[in-house]
């Protein structure tokens, strides 16, 4: 912490504020920026409001239990932690923390390919704090042009104890984000994606200031000059072929696309507008979340990302059909607050707030919720039959 905190934090968006006024700017605009005006970057959060729910009442709710399986491994709650990069800018002690804090609350984390501290050592830093195997752990993964780049970090991923892949699909180049280009974003020189710093290639661990260039962001000539804009369901099927762990595609928003997930064979889908970072005026995930689900019919779990601040959030996307939530930007502000401690105590605070809204709905369990607990806009009111 870098200033007393005064009063006690007692929603997500005290973390917010915190982050705010300590974080510096570079980090802060490239941590809480969205594509162009964005406009679906504040139609995540605000989507959620539109939504109510329909508690049922007069029930038995003494015991009330968040606990879950994702991708059949128990979890205490079904908020995860998303995959959110170059996390040392946060906090020094970055996604060791982050991982250090999965563990200790027993939920899933998945860290991404471009973190500050390798998928080795995350590994090791959690399996250090007592535990023989670690916190259940995925890696979100991007296709780099480099194919051999690509299919050694999945088989570092699956080497460490990583239990499954995410890859990428949303992000053949990266979305225009004004505040970076206004700054030159660039990573600190004392940090580097970490999981890249022995490839014997200095330029695939560096996102350096692109001053001169068309576009000022050394984060988007990094993935112009990096990552795979070929991406194509050619290379989903390949990235199934060399893992061995299940593959789950982070980026789906239309039913189109999910179906064509479900016939490449993919172990799972994520929701998600890569937190409304990429095409801006895109839907809100929760607004295509159900679509996504009917689409896929139980074949394989669905996932959301984007927008969730509040225990009811996550209540209304399972109702809709999720399995669970991943949660971005509030790791990140929680992680600048107090490393470890923050991101355990925010990750405490949301499933107070599920558990509550679970137990005031009439659920006592995750498999409890459903699609008749909430109602969304334009739908019309459920009347009993006569």
């Amino acid at each position: 912490m870098t200033d007393q905190q005064v009063t006690p934090f007692v929603s997500l968006d005290d973390f917010e504020r915190y982050a705010m006024r300590n974080l510096d700017r570079n980090a802060l605009d490239y941590y809480r920026s969205g594509a162009q005006d964005m406009h679906t970057l504040r139609s995540n959060q605000s989507a959620f409001d539109k939504i109510t729910l329909r508690p049922r009442i007069l029930r038995d709710v003494s015991q009330v239990t968040t606990q879950t399986t994702i991708l059949s491994s128990p979890v205490s709650s079904p908020i995860c932690i998303a995959p959110t990069a170059m996390q040392k800018m946060a906090h020094p002690e970055g996604e060791c923390a982050t991982a250090r804090a999965a563990l200790e609350t027993n939920t899933l984390m998945c860290l991404s390919s471009w973190s500050t501290t390798s998928m080795e050592e995350v590994a090791e830093c959690t399996r250090s704090s007592g535990s023989s195997s670690g916190a259940e752990r995925w890696l979100q993964l991007y296709v780099y042009k480099d194919r051999g780049s690509t299919r050694r970090l999945v088989e570092r991923a699956q080497e460490a104890g990583y239990s499954a892949i995410a890859l990428t699909v949303d992000t053949p180049f990266l979305g225009r984000r004004l505040p970076d280009i206004r700054n030159r974003f660039q990573l600190p020189p004392h940090l580097t994606m970490a999981n890249f710093a022995d490839s014997g290639k200095r330029e695939v661990g560096k996102v350096e200031d692109a001053s001169g260039a068309k576009n000022a962001s050394g984060l988007a000539a990094y993935v112009a000059s990096q990552i795979d804009p070929t991406l194509s369901w050619e290379h989903v099927r390949w990235i199934k072929q060399i893992a061995s762990i299940p593959v789950l595609l982070k980026g789906i928003l239309t039913h189109e696309d999910a179906l064509l997930a479900v016939e490449a064979g993919v172990d799972g889908i994520i929701v998600s507008n890569h937190g409304g970072r990429q095409l801006d005026t895109v839907p809100a995930t929760i607004d295509v979340l159900e679509e996504v689900c009917l689409a896929v019919r139980g074949r394989i779990p669905v996932f959301l990302d984007g927008g969730v601040r509040r225990g009811t959030d996550v209540f209304k996307a399972l109702a809709l059909g999720a399995r669970g939530v991943f949660l971005g930007r509030p790791v990140l502000w929680a992680l600048n607050y107090n490393g470890q401690e923050g991101v355990v105590e925010m990750l405490r605070m949301i499933n107070e707030e599920l558990r509550l809204a679970m137990a005031l709905s009439g659920c006592v369990n995750v498999s409890d919720i459903k699609r008749h607990h909430v109602r969304v806009p334009g739908e019309p009111i459920p009347m009993p039959k006569l």
